[in-house]
């Protein structure tokens, strides 16, 4: 049984793990290509530079956006990592207190299930 979504010879795991990597890096080049375009944008605004100066600008420019954006995205990565121990946390925490009282709930029928029984045959004269 396959499902659509499925890559022919690779697990399923892998095959998420390889359209995640693929995705990523089409996401980094897309960054970069923004961070250029910014950076060009920020050195055209100082028409005085030499062409060298221009260059450089731009490329420092650039760098310091990448910089800046893979900061960001550790900062966000630690925090859904966080994020997902506390609500881990809660989750296990919900889950046993739903088992509690569905284990409490059976023995609550078991009881008066026992108790009705008792009172009918104790009522029929038993």
């Amino acid at each position: 049984m396959t499902r659509e979504d499925d890559v022919p010879g690779l697990p399923p795991d892998a095959a998420a793990a390889a359209v995640n990597q693929v995705e990523g890096y089409l996401l980094v080049q897309a960054e970069w290509d923004t961070a250029r375009r910014e950076g060009e944008e920020f050195a055209r605004r100082m028409p005085w530079l030499t062409t060298g100066q221009h260059e450089e600008v731009a490329r420092h420019y650039a760098e310091q956006r990448m910089l800046v954006t893979r900061q960001t995205l550790r900062r966000i990565a630690a925090r859904a990592d966080e994020l997902r121990g506390e609500y881990q946390a809660r989750y296990d925490l919900l889950r046993e207190r739903v088992m509690r009282l569905a284990a409490l709930a059976v023995c609550a029928a078991v009881l008066w299930s026992a108790c009705l029984t008792t009172w009918a045959w104790w009522y029929a004269g038993g």
